[in-house]
């Protein structure tokens, strides 16, 4: 089915940065090069999108690493690093149908700041519906010097050329494989609800303690059910977000992790937040170095495909592979089976993944009766959580849904008899 980006439903979170809406102004007649302090914010701000998608696509560098770096070095006002932030996600997160719409007029292969440039300025045009003056002007004066010529070519025909998509997978932007195994495993009405979803800006919000944190990692937390003076292990706890919400409970909350660096941001945002009690250390999930039946509660928040929170993390529908997902589930049963053993009788074991593929759900959940006999599943979460085999499956929810936006997750809940 092909559909024209102005007849999809846009998302209800993307609206027009204000500095988008006007031309670049003083531009000296450049079209490139280095930034200088007299250049105009707009065309600042598209040049450092150009970098953090060049560091992107070249040197694998995560959007949610590389975008607060940049800023951080940067005189941007707020207004314009929001634009930033929403230029290298947005155009991150529509690279297939970004490249689709201006690979229609090149004759050559182009260096990767020319890509860039080419991205962000067809994400402006088509996607956040900027008006074709500022988005051309601002972008080619942002362009490197040796381009701008190709880039105001270029995006004058995407701005005036037909926007109808040669196939579904290029108008939503995702790879072939990630909608044909997701319309497979979820039908395709609640796949294509959850690529829509995801499709989105991503947001998040605030808890009591200041935390910003996905909802559905905040439900996650809940299901816990932690109590004040029980003993509770997040396993896999980087980078703290439902340790410290276990906290909040109470709760004496162990929360360990690989790599020691991720360990060190758990114990900053933990301290960040007052929670002195927490106790965090470094530890292969696979081998906790703790004593059978020793926690009242634990956590087993695995490390999974995200196929679920790709708005959040734009560029990993690019990174993940479709061989990664069996990896990853085989990650997952080695945790679990770890993190079974250190449940007390009567005691709780939670497991969680922010993903919707069958592999790391109802086929993890189904391993687990089989060779965790003693665990009892309890009921999951209500709408709009749906029953996933003995879980609980929520997709990603739009900014319009009556929860808001979330992330998708599988939450399954189960007491050691």
């Amino acid at each position: 089915m092909t559909t024209s980006p102005s007849n999809r439903r846009r998302p209800s979170a993307e609206r027009r940065p204000s500095r988008d809406s006007r031309p670049s102004g003083n531009r000296a007649g450049r079209r490139g090069g280095a930034p200088t302090g007299e250049q105009p914010s707009g065309v600042a701000a598209r040049r450092l999108a150009i970098e953090a998608l060049v560091r992107i696509d070249t040197e694998g560098a995560y959007a949610n690493l590389v975008v607060p770096a940049l800023l951080g070095r940067s005189e941007l006002d707020e207004r314009d690093r929001g634009f930033v932030t929403e230029l290298v996600y947005g155009s991150t997160r529509m690279r297939r149908a970004c490249d689709w719409l201006v690979d229609r007029y090149l004759l050559r292969d182009l260096d990767a700041p020319t890509r860039a440039t080419l991205r962000i300025g067809a994400y402006q045009l088509v996607f956040l519906e900027t008006p074709p003056h500022a988005a051309v002007s601002a972008t080619v004066a942002a362009a490197p010097s040796r381009s701008g010529g190709l880039v105001n070519a270029v995006l004058r025909k995407v701005a005036s050329g037909p926007r109808e998509w040669p196939d579904e997978a290029t108008g939503l932007s995702y790879p072939d494989w990630m909608i044909d195994r997701l319309r497979a495993e979820l039908g395709p009405d609640q796949a294509r609800f959850a690529l829509d979803s995801m499709n989105e800006r991503a947001t998040s919000v605030e808890r009591a303690d200041g935390y910003h944190q996905d909802l559905a990692s905040q439900w996650a937390a809940a299901e816990v059910g932690a109590e004040a003076g029980e003993r509770v292990l997040d396993l896999c706890a980087a980078p703290g977000g439902k340790a410290t919400a276990l906290l909040a409970t109470g709760a004496r909350v162990v929360a360990a992790d690989l790599r020691p660096a991720r360990v060190g941001l758990i114990k900053a945002n933990a301290a960040r937040l007052g929670g002195d009690s927490l106790s965090a250390l470094a530890a292969d999930g696979r081998r906790p170095p703790f004593r059978p039946d020793s926690f009242d509660r634990v956590l087993v928040d695995a490390p999974c495909s995200g196929l679920g929170s790709l708005r959040r993390r734009p560029d990993a529908r690019w990174r993940i592979q479709p061989t990664d997902v069996d990896e990853l589930a085989t990650l997952q049963r080695d945790l679990l089976e770890a993190g079974a053993a250190l449940v007390r009788p009567g005691g709780t074991l939670v497991y969680s993944v922010c993903t919707l593929t069958t592999a790391e759900t109802i086929a993890v959940d189904q391993w687990l009766a089989s060779t965790q006999p003693d665990f009892e599943a309890v009921l999951p979460p209500g709408a709009p959580w749906q029953p996933h085999g003995r879980g609980g499956l929520l997709l990603p929810q739009p900014g319009d849904a009556p929860t808001g936006p979330t992330d998708g997750m599988f939450l399954l809940r189960l007491t050691r008899r």
